[in-house]
């Protein structure tokens, strides 16, 4: 039988049988089959299924597992390309560039493990829906006979989601560089004192979405920072003017220390105002109605110092995984970023020190640490 792929062949309907009776009674596979809480099928050296798994079973939508036994991966899964040629999943012009069909099939031919993603179109209901699978192939020998274990793990919404940023990325960072450079000509064309604000907004916002861009990458940080001299006076003063109408000072106040040392460091101001604002609104989110929250700085040798103050002290078993990613108190998903994000951009891209320290009699404290900017006298 052709193929432009993977062997035709199947096993006939005795030999079937029988590899599905070695599995059944195989104590280490019945153990897999009933722990693995993922997906998981167990294959015959032809590719075709002779155990799965209830989770398995549950995502194809059938009750008895003798309806998927002798069905390749893309027949039980009802890829649209499964039946394109005679000798079925894995050989038809769509199977060589198909992850599962090559984690198979070389997982077999070098008997070793072999993981690949696959990009499954299946039809679900009369529609053509578009799945994502991380497939992992597993070769075991049982009596002599070699099987594979398929690990497969359904990667749809975070392919999708990943999609969309880098759509949304891509095309955001495109009409900001237009507002940019447009900004850049009004002020040449039209300099005035609104026309410099347009710039500085619009240099900000980029600014803000290279951030936001460098959170969502796990563990990918390549942010460019824009580094200028910045005083201790300009950031309070910025933070003042955020806070100034924000929602959540309603009904708390803040106290901004006007004593601020002279000195500056070279830093991105947009950056150190994210880490400081999730500081304060944490700080805010902590502080009962009429509270205080202080803001000030310090220079401390070296180091020039952001300070956060509240009353409230953060519980012992909280302070272990404050700044651990996904971790938060809140109980909503999309949570636990902020403090995350504030060693992210204040240690590893700004270069500084993100630390804080909480008791019930001094109440806590957050601090996001500096170096000073070195003076370079002109007449050496």
């Amino acid at each position: 039988m052709d193929t432009y792929f993977a062997p035709a062949e199947k096993s006939k309907d005795d030999e079937l049988n029988a590899e599905i009776g070695i599995v059944c009674r195989n104590p280490v596979m019945e153990g897999l089959l009933c722990s693995v809480s993922g997906l998981l099928a167990v294959l015959n050296e032809h590719r075709q299924m002779v155990a799965l798994n209830d989770t398995f079973m549950q995502m194809l939508g059938i009750q008895d597992a003798q309806q998927a036994f002798g069905l390749r991966l893309g027949e039980a899964m009802e890829c649209i390309h499964a039946h394109d040629e005679p000798g079925g999943c894995g050989t038809t012009k769509f199977c060589p560039t198909c992850g599962a069909a090559v984690a198979i099939v070389s997982s077999l031919t070098r008997d070793r493990p072999v993981e690949r993603m696959c990009a499954l179109s299946a039809e679900k209901g009369g529609k053509v829906v578009d799945i994502a699978l991380l497939v992992r192939s597993y070769p075991t020998k049982i009596d002599g006979k070699t099987f594979l274990l398929l690990f497969l793990q359904d990667m749809t919404k975070e392919q999708q989601r990943a999609a969309l940023e880098r759509t949304f990325f891509h095309d955001v960072n495109n009409m900001l560089s237009s507002l940019v450079w447009a900004s850049e000509l009004l002020i040449q064309d039209s300099p005035s004192v609104l026309a410099r604000n347009i710039y500085e907004a619009s240099l900000r916002l980029q600014a803000e979405v290279a951030a936001q861009r460098c959170l969502s990458q796990n563990g990918s940080f390549t942010y460019q920072t824009v580094r200028h001299s910045v005083t201790p006076k300009q950031v309070l003063a910025e933070l003042r003017a955020i806070f100034a109408s924000h929602p959540a000072v309603q009904k708390k106040k803040i106290e901004f220390c006007e004593d601020c040392p002279a000195v500056s460091v070279n830093t991105e101001l947009s950056l150190l105002l994210r880490v400081l604002c999730n500081m304060v609104i944490n700080a805010l989110e902590a502080t009962g109605k009429e509270g205080v929250v202080r803001i000030w700085s310090e220079r401390k040798g070296s180091l020039l110092s952001f300070m956060v103050w509240n009353a409230e002290e953060i519980p012992q078993a909280i302070t272990l995984r404050i700044f651990q990613r996904n971790f938060s108190t809140k109980g909503q998903a999309g949570r636990g970023i902020g403090t995350f994000s504030m060693k992210l951009f204040g240690e590893k891209i700004l270069g500084g020190q993100v630390t804080f320290s909480t008791s019930r009699e001094q109440g806590t404290v957050f601090t996001c640490s500096l170096p000073l900017q070195e003076f370079t006298s002109p007449l050496k």
